[in-house]
């Protein structure tokens, strides 16, 4: 066995190891879900042609709204030119992240317009060409682009579709190998998972505003100028970490179903998602609950608090949303209602239930208002009635979660003057 820290006392290496932990989770799941999507290679795009459904798992908490398209580019070896389509007024947005989860810039509806173009995406080292048009600088050199294709009901599967086929990557771009090998998981044992950790900071440096977390994990040999070698440690010191890592995991997964900071029955999102500066907590917690999570400017999503332990609604029960007349959400774009079954490791997914319908929207065929202008939504196992059935979410008999997506919020609801109405217990 090599030199051990004596000068670093177990408790200290406890919390450090699990700073370091909550610090690269988020990179260790990017890299994860890079290995698992990767079927085409790096620089290419994959089309989701149909809307995800109870059988989709390979993204947590997703949405039902729009058709995904997502590549995982590599340009360690030069830049690439992403060609976008003409989207008119169908909403569509095409989100760049860098290793660590933030959104770094994103093109579509909102920032860019309906009108499409090409665009050069450029690592963070590289020179630009001189006949790039519009650049986009990437912080990491591999990144993950994921698009979303507004899909306005059945009829219009076939047109969303058409979207997707106008995105495309400039053929001459080199496809990386997949590296050979299983990705290490989240819930690897320690010495895996730091060792995993580390090769990615190495390979994919964090940004020079990361120096004080590095500084302060650096005892663990982790940091992109270090190589951790777990037989450094000794038995009390290997046993604290260990346990660090272990209380890391555990906060992942037990803080997925935390109520958080409950507003008039919803938890809205900091201001910080989807780019998170050095809120590295809240970066973990959304990589493990809502990978590719958007900036609030782009959409919002509200969790609803249920009356069940850790913020859940029960599976045996019902329960109704009431819309008063005029009080629908300000948005510039479109809304939706999901609902999850709640997994034991923190992740939500569609159910399988009647109507295979997962969600509903301003966009759900048949939904109804009332006369006065207001809106019902019924939610739960049994069936409201023929009369309320278009209006109706069903659940799993099982605990399940409630979020609401608002696309290109008006500012009202992002500062907080506009807030959801309650989920109530139907009587």
């Amino acid at each position: 066995m090599s030199d051990s820290y004596p000068t670093v006392d177990p408790a200290a290496l406890r919390d450090l190891a699990k700073r370091a932990y909550l610090y690269t989770a988020p990179l260790v799941i990017m890299e994860m879900t890079r290995k698992w999507r990767m079927g085409n290679g790096a620089n290419a795009f994959n089309h989701a042609r149909k809307l995800l459904n109870h059988r989709s798992r390979w993204i947590t908490t997703p949405n039902n709204d729009t058709l995904y398209s997502d590549a995982w580019l590599d340009l360690s070896r030069g830049p690439i030119t992403i060609t976008v389509p003409p989207t008119g007024e169908r909403y569509f947005s095409l989100a760049f992240m860098d290793m660590y989860t933030n959104n770094f810039a994103i093109l579509g509806t909102r920032t860019t317009g309906g009108d499409g173009g090409r665009y050069t995406i450029v690592g963070p080292n590289q020179a630009v060409p001189d006949d790039a048009g519009d650049v986009v600088r990437a912080p990491t050199p591999r990144v993950w682009a994921l698009a979303r294709v507004l899909v306005d009901g059945p009829d219009d599967l076939a047109a969303a579709c058409a979207v997707q086929d106008g995105l495309f990557i400039n053929e001459d771009a080199v496809s990386e190998e997949v590296t050979p090998g299983d990705p290490v998981l989240r819930d690897a044992p320690w010495r895996q998972y730091l060792a995993a950790a580390n090769a990615l900071l190495r390979r994919e440096p964090p940004p020079v505003t990361d120096q004080g977390i590095l500084r302060q994990i650096a005892p663990l040999g982790i940091g992109p100028d270090q190589r951790f070698d777990a037989e450094r440690f000794d038995d009390e010191q290997a046993r604290a970490i260990e346990e660090g890592v272990e209380a890391a995991k555990d906060f992942l997964i037990t803080v997925q179903g935390a109520r958080g900071a409950v507003t008039e029955g919803w938890t809205y999102p900091s201001a910080r998602t989807g780019d998170y500066g050095q809120d590295y907590l809240l970066r973990a917690v959304i990589a493990v609950g809502g990978l590719g999570a958007l900036p609030v400017e782009e959409a919002m999503y509200m969790r609803a608090d249920g009356d069940q332990a850790h913020g859940l609604f029960d599976g045996n029960s019902n329960y109704h949303l009431h819309f008063s007349a005029g009080e629908m959400p300000p948005l510039d774009s479109f809304w939706s209602l999901s609902l999850y079954e709640a997994m034991d490791d923190g992740q939500f997914f569609f159910a399988d239930t009647p109507l295979r319908r997962y969600a509903l929207g301003d966009r759900s065929p048949g939904l109804a208002f009332n006369d006065d202008g207001s809106l019902d939504i019924w939610i739960g196992a049994d069936n409201p009635g023929e009369e309320r059935e278009n209006n109706w979410l069903p659940s799993p008999a099982t605990p399940f979660a409630l979020v609401f997506r608002g696309y290109m919020p008006k500012s009202s609801l992002r500062n907080g003057r506009y807030r959801l109405p309650r989920v109530q217990r139907a009587g």
